[in-house]
């Protein structure tokens, strides 16, 4: 493979140091010439790492308070400067500027600032870098020439190859290097772009969740096999905001496109709970879900529901995944598992199953979009996070629910939210007793929940993710031995649903919030 010249001077400008001192050291030691702005050569020197200072190279000393530095000719145009062309490199001669054959630069931590309580405009404004995406755009720019390298992950690889062609980087490093980098500068200015649309024209911020215009920018983390079916094509893209995106794998073959689909479900509905619980997911919907003393005893509850829908299912955990645990779910055929901490023995049992994902996510993000594509654009929404207000039910019907009743009505209403609409859930104290998911009619989801049961329903509760339009679902439900029911109300009908719960001896509670999940 072709290689390029001879890296023989590089340009070292970085705000995030990591590692900075020990790859200058190493190219030093390659004999490559450094030269350096203030407060990375400042930091060089210090460690005895020779550098000279970009001032001493343009002739002219950092001015503005930093804000010019590097935007000069002599920098511009040993880094622009195609070597190939001779009228660019008699115009180097010319002038004696040194060619600068690597350009290795990382920006202002804009985000960081930008994510400061109480930043002001003029903070933000200062924090936007000038010459540093000059720089990197300029190296990228002129790829076959020059090496750019904007993050201190990349150090390695390129001492590697350097070390074993003599300074020189192949003409496919400099591309994955240049894509790499215009990649970078892009995310930077939208994150400073959608910062700024948030503060109007007298520096005050402008209370909106959503933006004016939404820019989205991810990483490919992985190539799927296929998509939901194998003739659709799919790929992982990260947002480095936690969650499953950026879970570790553990154990098992690669993920699918469905499995980070119910592994995100199941993730999202067990951290709804604060004691130690557990989900099982099919389809997205919960066929499962407990929360109960012991992390085995909340799987064994889950499992209980709906044991036949449970096969070959995905779950989650909330709690370090045991040894108890782990003995008792690997009796089942499971795709895959996620939970927060998986103890060393409860992994050694689950890798006995070659093919089971096992991942470990990182805490869920609530400040991100939830993101829809359709035909033609994109929908967007604020997530649908918050715990319900106990002091804000409203019990509707002549019978308050019981201490017991209450308690499961606010576990099956926490359930309810995470099954698609029409949603229906019934349940007893930290236990979903039977789903009925998805239906288009809410009564038919009545129906379903119940046809599905395998454990007893008499005395259970009933959750629904909006409201009754009829007095059918009530009567329905109480057909099966429901007691109590918890929904957000707002029906035309309310006062014949309330009239009929009355009649039937069911208590009933109204949240005033909707769950629809499409």
């Amino acid at each position: 493979m072709a290689l390029m010249p001879r890296i023989e001077r590089a340009l070292l400008s970085v705000t995030d140091k990591t590692g900075i001192v020990e790859f200058a050291s190493k190219l030093h030691a390659l004999g490559v010439e450094l030269i350096s702005t203030g407060g990375t050569a400042k930091l060089l020197r210090e460690s005895k790492v020779p550098v000279r200072e970009v001032a001493e190279v343009t002739g002219f000393p950092e001015m503005l308070d930093g804000r010019v530095k590097t935007l000069h000719p002599r920098i511009a145009g040993g880094i622009l400067a195609i070597r190939s062309n001779q009228e660019h490199m008699r115009a180097l001669s010319e002038h004696d500027i040194p060619a600068i054959q690597m350009v290795v630069v990382n920006l202002y931590q804009f985000e960081k600032i930008a994510a400061k309580r109480g930043v002001t405009r003029e903070e933000l404004i200062e924090n936007v870098d000038i010459g540093g995406p000059t720089m990197i755009r300029a190296a990228a720019k002129n790829y076959q020439d020059v090496a750019v390298v904007v993050s201190p992950e990349q150090y390695g690889a390129i001492l590697s190859e350097m070390a074993a062609n003599e300074t020189r980087v192949s003409p496919a490093t400099c591309w994955e290097l240049a894509q790499e980098a215009f990649s970078h500068t892009a995310a930077y200015d939208q994150a400073i772009a959608a910062r700024l649309a948030q503060i109007d024209a007298d520096g005050r911020e402008v209370p909106t969740a959503l933006p004016a215009v939404l820019r989205i920018t991810a990483r490919r983390t992985a190539s799927l096999r296929y998509g939901e079916n194998p003739h659709q094509s799919a790929a992982l893209y990260g947002f480095q905001h936690g969650g499953i995106a950026g879970a570790e794998q553990l154990h098992g073959k690669e993920l699918s496109y469905n499995n980070l689909v119910d592994l995100d479900a199941a993730w999202q509905l067990v951290n709804e709970f604060e004691a130690p619980a557990a989900a099982i997911i099919k389809h997205t919907n919960p066929c499962g879900c407990a929360e109960q003393p012991s992390l085995a005893e909340a799987y064994r509850k889950a499992l209980e529901a709906d044991p036949v829908s449970a096969f070959g299912g995905v779950l989650a955990f909330n709690r370090e995944l045991d040894e108890e645990t782990a003995s008792e779910v690997s009796k089942l055929f499971v795709e895959a598992i996620a939970a927060p901490l998986i103890s060393e023995r409860a992994l050694e049992i689950l890798r006995s199953k070659k093919n089971l994902r096992i991942v470990r996510p990182d805490p869920l993000s609530s400040a991100e979009l939830v993101i829809k594509s359709i035909s033609g654009g994109l929908l967007a929404q604020t997530p649908d996070i918050g715990e319900l207000d106990l002091n804000s039910l409203q019990v509707k019907t002549q019978r308050e629910p019981t201490a017991l009743e209450r308690e499961a009505l606010i576990f099956a209403w926490a359930v309810c939210k995470h099954v698609k609409s029409n949603a229906i859930v019934y349940a007893r104290p930290g236990q979903t007793v039977s789903v009925g998911a998805g239906q288009m009619s809410r009564v038919d989801s009545v129906r379903a929940g119940a046809m599905k049961a395998v454990l007893p329903l008499e005395g259970t509760v009933l959750a629904s993710d909006a409201f009754f339009p009829f007095s059918d679902g009530i009567e329905e439900a109480a057909r099966h031995g429901v007691t109590a029911v918890i929904q957000p109300g707002g029906s035309l009908n309310d006062e014949k649903v309330i009239a009929a719960a009355n009649r039937l001896g069911l208590a009933m509670v109204f949240t005033g919030v909707r769950h629809f999940r499409h």
